[in-house]
């Protein structure tokens, strides 16, 4: 328990700002100590090199002798130091102390000539020994009271580094502030919108790190735009579409419950039954349609390698029924360039369904007796899976106008009570699998050739 408190107490703040003042600090923090550390010893360095310096000039002072009274004590000497900082002893050449200090006799009476660390007492004194013509002059300091005074100095030199050092905190806190005030500009705009209000962030005055994120989030809206539009006309002609067939069924029952005989009862039955068959339809496609929308603007990591040869073999298979109540001949193409089969990376359920619409419509408005053949194409520009018919075809200006929802062909007019969905499902889907939908007319034929094509990279 008392580890996972732990943990949760050290964890990061999530606040952007919070970081990088936390960081900030740190590595301010860092810093001073590094830069404290780095002044400190040089100010113990210095301050080492200043006494040394004072204890040569005291030594040079003293080198033009003192005069000795009778009982050999020297006269004129300079007053001992009141803080005990230097030790002074002058000896003759001969060997006769002829002045020493308090605590001089903590000194040995002979020395290294220079500087030297000399232990006596419990301590260290530092020890500069001069010798001229006459005479000897030692000059020493306890290493305690230099190494204390030179602290004093070096705690002098830090103080500025302390007391500027909360001054640069609330410098880098205001800093961080008035640089994050875009990211709160931008909070506070996204906060204040309605539900449906997409229109793009303003990105005047955003720094450069933030423009491209804002940027991406402004594509972001305008594709839920985009997708909320699309939503809402979709719905609107979903309802004008509905309204038609629910109508005429209306009046369907209308004439059923009217009908004055039994002829006219079976009649009126018939056609019912008919235009519930319409509405089921309809609805299917709706949904269908909606469906592959959403679909489409999902990510396309789960495609697994579809096999298309046998997606057209089961497809064949399900519309053959109503292709022989038609008396039409479907199935695969007898053209050589059309019988080299392949594989895509697609969804193969969607792919079903796209081939299931293309047959449905061959089926509605190929006449009696006609032909529907299934193929494949591969040339240097790609591949395609062809579906054409010995239909009417479509004219060349209602082409692209088709593969839209809820548009019907001008020659389909009325004659199979077509929905104007299926292409647009199957336009929906390819595009959602990486392919596009060609129109043209079949060379063999004559009739409507429709292509998904596949181009290679």
């Amino acid at each position: 328990m008392s580890k996972s408190i732990s943990k949760s107490q050290w964890s990061l703040p999530s606040s952007l700002g919070a970081r990088l003042l936390l960081f900030i600090g740190i590595a301010i923090a860092l810093v001073a100590v590094l830069q404290g550390t780095l002044a400190y010893r040089n100010a113990l360095e210095q301050t080492d090199t200043l006494f040394d310096y004072q204890m040569q000039q005291t030594a040079f002072a003293l080198r033009a002798g003192l005069p000795v009274d009778a009982k050999g004590r020297a006269q004129g000497t300079p007053p001992e130091d009141e803080n005990n900082e230097f030790i002074v002893q002058v000896w003759t050449n001969e060997g006769l102390r002829i002045f020493e200090s308090a605590l001089g006799d903590a000194l040995p009476q002979m020395a290294v000539l220079g500087f030297a660390d000399v232990p006596a007492r419990d301590t260290t004194y530092r020890v500069f020994s001069l010798q001229t013509r006459s005479q000897v002059i030692q000059i020493a300091q306890d290493m305690r009271v230099r190494q204390l005074l030179a602290r004093d100095a070096a705690w002098r030199s830090l103080l500025p580094v302390v007391l500027l050092l909360p001054l640069l905190a609330l410098a880098v806190w205001w800093v961080i502030r008035q640089s994050l005030a875009p990211v709160q500009r931008v909070r506070h705009e996204l906060a204040g919108r309605k539900p449906h209000d997409l229109a793009p962030v303003a990105m005047h005055g955003l720094p450069d790190e933030m423009q491209p994120l804002v940027q991406e989030f402004n594509n972001l809206l305008q594709r839920a735009q985009q997708a909320l539009e699309a939503q809402q006309n979709f719905v609107a002609d979903a309802a004008h579409e509905l309204r038609s067939p629910l109508a005429a069924l209306q009046l369907q029952l209308q004439a059923l419950q009217k009908a004055p005989d039994e002829a006219g009862r079976e009649s009126a039955q018939a056609q019912l039954a008919a235009g519930i068959e319409r509405a089921k339809r309809l609805v299917e496609q709706l949904l269908a349609l909606a469906r592959q929308e959403a679909a489409q603007s999902s990510s396309a990591d789960g495609a697994e390698l579809a096999n298309l040869q046998a997606l057209v073999a089961q497809a064949l298979a399900d519309a053959a029924p109503a292709a022989q109540a038609k008396g039409l001949d479907m199935g695969l193409s007898e053209d050589p360039l059309l019988q080299a089969a392949f594989s895509v990376s697609a969804d193969s359920q969607a792919l079903a369904v796209l081939l299931r619409n293309l047959l449905d419509n061959a089926i509605k408005y190929v006449p009696k007796g006609g032909r529907v053949d299934v193929g494949w194409l591969q040339d240097s520009s790609g591949r395609a899976l062809v579906v054409e018919d010995s239909g009417p075809g479509i004219p060349v200006a209602e082409r692209q106008r088709v593969l839209q929802r809820f548009v019907r062909g001008v020659d389909a007019g009325g004659m199979a009570g077509g929905s104007g969905l299926g292409l647009a499902i199957a336009q929906s889907i390819a595009q959602g699998c990486g392919a596009q939908i060609l129109l043209d007319e079949s060379p063999v034929l004559g009739g409507l050739r429709v292509k998904i094509c596949w181009t290679t990279a």
